[in-house]
């Protein structure tokens, strides 16, 4: 049986169908309060984003999901964990800090801003999951311990992932450093042809992995913990994956994170997903690139596979940005983020999720 997933596009004529009232009335589609009761510490799953990017979900929509939380009877807060990689997010100081710089103070959000894994992202539970590759996964103690939760995603690519929706935000985004370690199976390598020496991967690599040997940069395989950072910020893309490793068993280790985060709340999670500046790389660059499509609209579910699907599908569907990276390069109907990332495969997240009972990905798409 085919999943809703509710749709509403950008356009708007009058304030009747402003994007405020756009979301207002897909939380009311999805049946917010049936998720939220009376009392329920609701976590609103949400990115901040890293300080330089401007590509997340703005804190203007996120009060929106806020008052709805508040409106159902619950008591909403929105949550995130701290990164595995070096950056704005390392700890709870900065990740508060960048928090408040982007807009997600309490004045403009509407509720608390909770970093989920504590100070140094070491207060977390683990939830058992029973599955291939873990018997129980790490998450984070504010998303383990509230009663429901809304997860507020942005569409968009990913280096590894191949794109970043709802399963990666709960997979990643749920899990504290130590549970971000166990789903990066991957490691990179340096391809020194193309190296200039800059020392930017150096600079910013957390496990201090990376050093230069003869004006070259060069890894160490067994330091490497595969969170990516250096390939985000190499400016010359000299650093991709190394196949000594399965790019699958990342992507199976992480929606099987996304049904940990989940699996003790049947029945207690919303999803909404916007398809909006859909930008090649992830919210934790940063910066932000041209969307590689126009704004396509935003949609909610309780389904985070069928969600996901939608997702692609409005993405695959539509024609590259004019000036964008795809530009040229790409039609209507083509995989786009098969093409920003050739060496992923993305839709394995979809499979692999169908398949453990996270989700299904068929849908019908309800426009309201």
């Amino acid at each position: 049986m085919a999943v809703p997933v509710y749709f509403a596009d950008m356009r708007s004529r009058n304030s009747r169908s402003s994007t405020v009232t756009k979301i207002e009335r897909l939380l009311k589609a999805v049946d917010l309060g049936r998720a939220v009761t009376d009392g329920d510490l609701t976590a609103i799953k949400i990115h901040f984003g890293e300080t330089g990017n401007d590509a997340f979900v703005s804190p203007v929509f996120a009060r929106i999901v806020a008052d709805g939380v508040r409106k159902a009877g619950g008591k909403p807060f929105f949550a995130d964990t701290n990164t595995l990689y070096s950056g704005s997010r390392h700890n709870a100081v900065d990740h508060l800090e960048t928090a408040i710089l982007h807009g997600f103070d309490r004045a403009v959000c509407g509720a608390p801003v909770l970093i989920a894994d504590g100070l140094s992202g070491t207060d977390y539970s683990e939830i058992e999951v029973g599955l291939k590759h873990f018997d129980k996964v790490k998450i984070a103690n504010g998303f383990a311990h509230a009663d429901a939760m809304v997860v507020v995603s942005h569409f968009k690519g990913h280096e590894q992932a191949g794109f970043g929706g709802a399963i990666k935000n709960i997979a990643m985004g749920c899990a504290p450093p130590e549970g971000k370690k166990e789903q990066h199976s991957i490691r990179f390598e340096v391809r020194t042809s193309g190296c200039i020496g800059c020392g930017t991967c150096v600079e910013v690599c957390p496990e201090k992995a990376i050093a230069m040997q003869d004006k070259k940069a060069k890894i160490r395989r067994e330091l490497c913990i595969g969170c990516a950072e250096c390939a985000n910020r190499c400016p010359t893309k000299t650093i991709g994956l190394d196949w000594e490793t399965d790019l699958s068993d990342f992507i199976e280790r992480m929606v099987e994170y996304a049904k940990g985060a989940v699996v003790s709340k049947p029945g207690k999670v919303v999803y909404l997903t916007f398809v909006t500046r859909v930008v090649p790389d992830c919210d934790c660059a940063p910066w932000s690139d041209l969307s590689v499509v126009p704004d396509q609209g935003i949609l909610a579910s309780t389904d985070p596979v069928a969600i996901d699907q939608a997702a692609f599908d409005l993405v695959k569907t539509a024609a590259p940005t004019p000036g964008g990276a795809l530009d040229g390069k790409v039609s209507p109907g083509d995989d786009k983020f098969g093409a920003l990332h050739p060496d992923t495969n993305g839709c394995a997240q979809l499979i692999y999720g169908e398949k453990i009972g996270l989700g299904s990905s068929s849908y019908e798409l309800v426009r309201i």
